[in-house]
């Protein structure tokens, strides 16, 4: 599967001035298993194939990008899945669309409370899902592990190190955005815009390195993570229209949002050099209600 890997445009935008802008279009490395996904479950399931696991198992929200290339990449890689989402009332709805997906995938759907859910991290948990699924290799929430950074600081390459002076991404749960500063040089800034409010993501992203040339912007999240407005919707359209640059709003249309609010400030000098990951997740362009 992983030998499919498409090699990596970067898409120019150009008409911002001095200033020089492209996006990195990880959303076309691989036909179903886009953007950083891809990326951050290599090293996790030829880890959990040496280890000789026959299922994968993992945790997301109703509308997880995670949930769904997890399911994309266990169905060809030949790994049955189990996801366990947030929110046990959804068991008793119609299945949304990613979701659904994921169910024709073979990943089979464990519906638990909001409570259960935020202990979901804890030993106590994750011992008993273990003993509940023996064969099954556990990966985090988002994907976010040492195995999941080897796969993202990869992302960048020789080229990108040496003509970008800034590099920026949407952030999650913060195993991209380590992965991008471990693999840039000290002359390079990461910028990362949260999802998701508040700002904790630091501390997290601490835990991956002891660099500090990045920095996250948890400015504007337009009411939290998922939630997003008319100004951000038709921000996403016209960027789409003009650039034939596909968003979506729940990550990739609210970091280039930001990221275009600094550049019209002029909060970067003359000639500056950004790159911006665009990390994937096209197929959440279906709202969440």
């Amino acid at each position: 599967m992983f030998e499919q890997f498409k090699e990596i445009p970067n898409q120019h935008i150009d008409d911002l001035g001095e200033i020089q802008l492209s996006v990195k279009r990880l959303d076309l490395v691989h036909p179903t298993i886009s953007g950083n996904k891809f990326f951050k479950l290599k090293y996790n399931l030829l880890e959990a194939r040496k280890l000789g696991y026959t299922q994968l198992l993992s945790f997301g929200g109703a509308y997880s990008n995670h949930i769904y290339a997890l399911a994309q990449a266990a169905h060809a890689f030949g790994f049955d899945s189990i996801g366990i989402i947030r929110g046990e009332e959804l068991q008793n709805q119609v299945l949304n669309p990613m979701l659904a997906t994921a169910s024709k995938l073979g990943m089979q759907l464990q519906f638990i409370s909001r409570q259960d859910y935020r202990r979901k991290h804890t030993p106590e948990f994750l011992a008993k899902l273990q003993q509940h699924y023996p064969n099954a290799y556990i990966i985090p929430e988002g994907g976010s592990n040492d195995l999941a950074i080897n796969g993202t600081t990869e992302i960048l390459t020789d080229f990108d190190r040496e003509n970008f002076d800034v590099i920026c991404c949407a952030v999650g749960t913060g195993g991209t955005i380590a992965g991008l500063i471990h693999a840039s040089t000290p002359q390079q800034k990461v910028i990362g815009f949260s999802a998701l409010k508040g700002d904790f993501l630091n501390d997290e992203v601490r835990k991956w390195t002891t660099k500090d040339n990045w920095q996250i912007y948890p400015d504007d999240t337009f009411g939290g993570y998922a939630k997003y407005d008319e100004r951000l919707l038709n921000f996403v359209k016209d960027v789409s229209e003009k650039y034939q640059l596909p968003l979506e709003p729940i990550y990739t249309g609210k970091a280039f949002y930001q990221l275009w609010q600094l550049i019209q400030q002029n909060l970067f000098t003359a000639s500056t050099r950004i790159l911006f990951i665009h990390t994937g997740g096209l197929h959440s362009n279906i709202p969440p209600h």
